[in-house]
C-alpha cells in the first residue's frame, strides 16, 4: 500500500509482526497509572507502520529505534524525539514509524494530578516532545536511562517502577474530588452534567476547575468521549457487529454517534472501518486479553483490573 503525505510517498506496509506485553503497576500506584507495557513491531526493509491513536488520557511513549512522526487533528506535528507524550485527548493522532521498541505509561487523571506539573486542559489533544515541554520535566531522568542498557525488558521495567515508587508521596491537589468525578464518568448510566453533579456530590463550580486540571476537557465533552469509546471498543474487539450494533445504546440515532465519530477521529465510521490498524488493534485486543477494560478512557478510578 503506498499513500502520498506532504509532498511525501510513504510505503505502508500491509502486515508488521507485533509483541506486545502488558504490566500491572504496583498497588500503590494503580489509582495513578493504567498500565505499563512494551510493544515491539517488525516491517519489511523500507517500509512504514501507519495507524491512528484514539482518544485516551495522557500516555508517555519512549522509543528505542525508530522514531515516531504524530500529527494531530489540528496539525500539530511531533517528531524526531524518543520521549513522546500526550496529554488526554478527544481526537485522533495519526502517526508513522519504522521498526520500534517501546515503552507504554497511561496516566490516569489522579496520575496526571500527581506528577505533571501544567493544567490538563493546557496540553489537551497536544503531542510534545517530553523532553522539551516542561510540563514533563521531572520524567527526563527516566526518559534518558530507561533504555541505558540495551534490550531489557525486565530492566526496563524495573526502571519505569522505581521512578514511580520514588514519588509516590507527592502531594495531589483534590484527590477526592478527582475520583469522584472519575468513578461517575465511567458509569455507563451517567449520560448528563447533571448526573454527574448528583452522582459525584461536587458542585458544577469546582467539577468545571477539576476537570480543567486533572481531566483536559469540560464534563459535557468528557462524558461524549465515554459514550464514544464504549461504542469504538466494542466494534474494534468484535467488527461482525457493524457499527450499528456497536453503539452505545444511550445514542439516540445513527447520526448522532456519526458525528461524535467525525469530531473524535476525524472521519466517517465507514473510512475508519477500512483503514488498517496494524499496532493499535493488536495493543486493543492484547489489553482486553489482559484487563478488565479494552481501552485506558474506560479504567475505574482505581486504574484498571487484571483478569483472573
Amino acid at each position: 500500500m503506498v499513500i502520498k503525505g506532504a509532498g511525501t510517498v510513504i510505503k505502508v506496509s500491509p502486515s508488521c509482526e507485533v509483541q506486545i506485553r502488558f504490566h500491572m503497576p504496583p498497588l500503590e500506584l494503580r489509582r495513578y497509572l493504567t498500565t505499563f507495557y512494551i510493544a515491539e513491531w517488525k516491517l519489511p526493509d523500507g517500509e512504514l507502520l501507519v495507524d491512528h491513536l484514539m482518544p485516551e488520557w495522557a500516555n508517555l511513549r519512549f522509543h528505542s529505534g525508530s522514531l515516531p512522526e504524530a500529527v494531530t487533528q489540528a496539525g500539530m506535528r511531533l517528531a524526531d524525539t524518543s520521549f513522546a507524550a500526550t496529554g488526554p485527548s478527544s481526537e485522533s493522532v495519526r502517526f508513522t514509524v519504522g521498526p520500534s521498541r517501546m515503552w507504554g505509561i497511561g496516566l490516569l487523571p489522579l496520575g496526571w494530578a500527581k506528577f505533571v506539573r501544567a493544567p490538563a486542559a493546557d496540553l489537551a489533544n497536544a503531542a510534545v516532545d517530553g523532553f522539551a515541554h516542561p510540563a514533563f520535566a521531572s520524567f527526563v531522568p527516566l526518559g534518558r536511562t530507561i533504555f541505558a542498557q540495551g534490550p531489557d525488558p525486565l530492566g526496563e521495567l524495573d526502571r519505569i517502577t522505581r521512578h514511580f515508587l520514588a514519588r509516590i508521596d507527592e502531594p495531589v491537589p483534590d484527590l477526592d474530588g478527582i475520583t469522584a468525578i472519575h468513578r461517575a464518568l465511567v458509569d455507563p448510566e451517567t449520560t448528563t452534567v447533571a448526573r454527574l453533579l448528583e452522582t459525584s456530590g461536587i458542585s458544577q463550580r469546582a467539577v468545571e476547575r477539576i476537570c480543567r486540571r486533572a481531566f483536559g476537557f469540560s464534563p459535557k465533552v468528557l462524558l461524549r468521549r465515554q459514550r464514544f469509546m464504549r461504542s469504538l471498543s466494542h466494534f474494534m474487539l468484535d467488527p461482525s457487529l457493524r457499527w450499528i450494533g456497536a453503539m452505545d445504546g444511550h445514542y439516540h440515532d445513527q447520526a448522532q454517534f456519526v458525528r461524535d465519530f467525525r469530531q473524535f477521529m476525524g472521519m466517517t465510521p465507514r473510512q475508519y472501518a477500512a483503514l488498517p490498524k496494524p499496532l493499535i488493534g493488536e495493543v486493543m485486543r492484547e489489553r482486553a486479553r489482559f484487563l478488565a477494560s479494552p481501552v485506558q478512557a474506560l479504567d475505574n478510578p482505581g486504574g484498571p483490573i487484571a483478569r483472573a
